[in-house]
């Protein structure tokens, strides 16, 4: 079982055991508690496994469960977890509430000793946020869920130009460090979105280039076989998401 690791001043997190295509080395876990706070927050308490529950559990009283976007990697254990911490869990989709109401964009949530701001950042899907934690360290921290990953890049299975938008937002708030869902901390969120950034527009040209070749009426499946050629079988799916965003934003939006 992997242990609670510190990944901030204010932060830690546990990996889950679900390591796979689409969730890298697992789902990363976060508690957040100031130093001089006897409660804390949990972040995405991930699948349902019952001994990464009881350590998340363990490591102190659950003021509040949040939750980053509704992907059972993330919210599987929501309602088991709310049972064993007797926290509220929220969302940004009341669906994945469990007793408590459903979070806004802008909110600024006081616990744990912390303030954490709710930031809507629509794109990996269409109910991501990211939570922004001002004061933990010298540029703060931002819990980045799906949005940004620790390795590679993540998909867009809902709108491409909110991605974009969600991207230029979090790049407005500097080198900030990034928590991700998945992979290992990175240093400066600013750079790692302008680094996204620029390649989703790479590859928008691609897909260009595609619909260019296969004339504009191709569907996601002939755009996918050119612009993703090299992508393996078990995360084609992935690929046509994203094939599927990148051309409604082209076909319909640019």
């Amino acid at each position: 079982m992997p242990a609670i690791m510190r990944t901030s001043p204010l932060t830690r997190s546990l990996l889950a055991p679900n390591a796979g295509p689409m969730t890298l080395d697992g789902t990363n876990s976060y508690l957040i508690r100031a130093p001089d706070s006897s409660g804390i927050v949990v972040v995405d308490p991930g699948p349902l496994d019952q001994g990464h529950l009881a350590a998340l559990a363990a490591a102190g009283r659950v003021e509040l469960v949040l939750i980053t976007h509704r992907h059972a990697d993330h919210t599987a254990a929501s309602v088991r977890f709310a049972e064993l911490s007797g926290a509220p869990v929220r969302a940004f989709d009341a669906a994945y509430c469990v007793g408590g109401d459903p979070l806004s964009d802008g909110e600024l949530l006081s616990v744990a000793g912390t303030s954490i701001r709710v930031l809507a950042t629509p794109g990996h899907t269409d109910d991501s946020v990211c939570l922004h934690l001002p004061g933990d360290g010298m540029a703060g921290s931002v819990l980045t869920g799906d949005t940004v990953l620790g390795r590679g890049t993540s998909i867009v299975d809902a709108s491409l130009a909110d991605y974009l938008a969600s991207l230029e937002n979090l790049r407005a708030l500097g080198p900030a460090t990034v928590l991700p869902a998945h992979g290992p901390v990175l240093p400066d969120l600013a750079a790692i979105c302008m680094a996204y950034l620029a390649h989703r527009h790479e590859r928008l040209d691609q897909v260009r280039a595609a619909l260019g070749e296969l004339g504009s009426t191709a569907t996601v499946a002939q755009v996918t076989d050119l612009v993703y050629a090299q992508t393996d079988a078990a995360v084609r799916f992935a690929a046509e998401a994203s094939v599927t965003a990148q051309l409604v934003y082209l076909r319909t939006e640019h």
